[in-house]
């Protein structure tokens, strides 16, 4: 909110310095925001009193928005990548599925390992859950298990991410 939106009674008033000029009426404060040739902006609404400031409201825009996109390009969105397996996988193609799943996590984004069963592979799903756990044991060194192995439908799938502490 600024100049007149400011609809409160009391507002503790700041200067475009910085230093407090105490608690006034909103009409007091706006005159002296006139006086300066500047807005009176509404900082801290859920402050009792609410506080203000006097400063220029286009730079005070201005500001705010390069700080934002500021905080928005040192974020990191974190991807989820799937490697697929089947039940009845050689011990040397789930090393190389890990090593890839590896590469994945040190990228910083997290993996969901999915074992996909089909026809009469449905039946012994619960005998094949070990691949998972040896999968997860492959990469222990790097990863922790962020979801354990569940079962959705016709597969049973593991979420691994990079282990803070390494």
């Amino acid at each position: 909110m600024i100049n007149e939106q400011i609809r409160d009674r009391e507002v503790r008033v700041i200067s475009e310095e910085g230093e407090q000029l105490g608690i006034m009426s909103s009409k007091d404060a706006m005159k002296l925001a006139k006086e300066a040739g500047l807005d009176l902006v509404k900082i801290s609404p859920n402050a009792k009193p609410p506080v203000c400031k006097i400063i220029d409201y286009g730079k005070f825009r201005y500001e705010q928005a390069r700080r934002e996109k500021e905080a928005k390009k040192k974020q990191r969105i974190i991807e989820v990548k799937e490697v697929r397996l089947s039940p009845n996988i050689d011990t040397n193609d789930l090393n190389t599925k890990s090593n890839s799943a590896r590469k994945f996590l040190e990228k910083g984004d997290k993996v969901k390992v999915t074992l996909r069963f089909r026809g009469r592979e449905m039946a012994h799903m619960a005998a094949s859950k070990h691949i998972l756990d040896d999968f997860a044991e492959n990469l222990n060194d790097i990863a922790i298990v962020e979801k354990p192995a569940k079962l959705e439908g016709k597969s049973m799938s593991i979420v691994l991410a990079k282990n803070p502490n390494k």
